[in-house]
């Protein structure tokens, strides 16, 4: 299954970059109050950033193992997630990138590959988060 999302912010890409990738375990649970998320590696975040994750959306907690692939700055940012669902574990692939327009505005754009539709995956659920992105970077930068 996969599925796209995609919100413009009003502020360029070294901005948006920095407040969902750079800081993504710090931000992450902002957009997203039922998300819990634990740096497991030491340093920036960065291709090979291993991250504890563990939500409650479906009220059960999930956990899993979240690794960053690919990190380009202000272009792209890549990773794979593995939950433990009650069915086993879930191999997530998710892709946001960071698409300049007119230089001062940013498309963030997402797209999730998973093998089955999960709920805890629900696209309203992740429109409202990006929607919720949207609103925190633009009222803190």
């Amino acid at each position: 299954m996969k599925l796209k999302v995609s919100v413009v912010i009003d502020r360029p890409p070294a901005v948006v970059f920095d407040f969902y990738a750079v800081n993504h375990v710090r931000n992450h649970p902002r957009w997203d109050p039922h998300m819990q998320l634990t740096q497991l590696t030491e340093g920036h975040v960065g291709v090979g950033t291993r991250i504890q994750r563990r939500h409650t959306r479906l009220g059960t907690p999930i956990e899993g193992i979240m690794e960053v692939v690919e990190f380009d700055p202000e272009k792209v940012m890549k990773a794979v997630i593995v939950d433990q669902t009650p069915n086993g574990p879930l191999e997530v692939h998710g892709r946001v990138t960071f698409d300049p327009i007119d230089g001062d505005k940013t498309r963030l754009n997402l797209e999730l590959d998973m093998p089955y539709y999960h709920g805890s995956m629900d696209r309203g659920m992740i429109e409202g988060g990006y929607q919720r992105i949207k609103e925190l970077i633009e009222a803190e930068t």
